[in-house]
């Protein structure tokens, strides 16, 4: 298989159903935002952290792939796309281990600034790119329908980076610095 098409040459690019968008279009933006997140999610798996983190992180970028595909197929075409979809089952798997993280975790009384180690902010980093993901995803369910477990996926995925993040700095014992913002008299 050819890398280069040049297909794409005219500032276009094509669905999974063969129709043809302007690259700037919101799906390609959507996607294209996921894949973004897919990458920084490697980038966050290669570090050191616990094994059980590593293999969920492992199955949401397997997840990702999947929410790529329904949002790179017209909504009018998705009997074209055979593969599995996201469910309620998917979700449910975050929220468990957000709950499971938070029981280990200090309460948390302040906004907390990114950062205190390497691999805590790529964690961060990785959340603010979801969110971006998941601004796309409504702006685009906005004008065309996305599917309901999507937009709940991409908005529980961001609160587990964070709760990964809060983790993250109690395993590498990192410092977690509190916003707290100065006093107008």
């Amino acid at each position: 298989m050819k890398i280069y098409t040049k297909t794409g040459d005219k500032a276009t690019t094509a669905l999974f159903t063969g129709k043809r968008v302007p690259k700037h279009h919101i799906r390609i933006e959507s996607y294209g935002t996921l894949d973004e997140l897919n990458s920084n999610l490697g980038l966050l798996r290669d570090q050191e952290m616990d094994a059980n983190s590593k293999e969920v992180l492992a199955l949401i970028q397997n997840k990702l792939f999947t929410l790529g595909a329904i949002l790179a197929t017209e909504p009018s075409k998705d009997n074209r796309l055979k593969i599995p979809r996201i469910h309620l089952e998917d979700i449910q798997l975050l929220e468990q281990e957000i709950d499971k993280m938070n029981e280990e975790l200090p309460e948390m009384t302040h906004f907390i600034l990114p950062g205190g180690h390497t691999t805590v902010s790529y964690c961060h980093v990785a959340r603010t790119v979801c969110r971006r993901a998941e601004r796309m995803i409504s702006y685009l369910h906005e004008n065309e329908p996305v599917p309901d477990t999507v937009l709940s996926y991409v908005n529980r995925l961001s609160d587990y980076l964070f709760v990964l993040a809060r983790k993250l700095s109690k395993d590498l014992q990192a410092q977690e610095v509190k916003w707290i913002p100065e006093k107008l008299d």
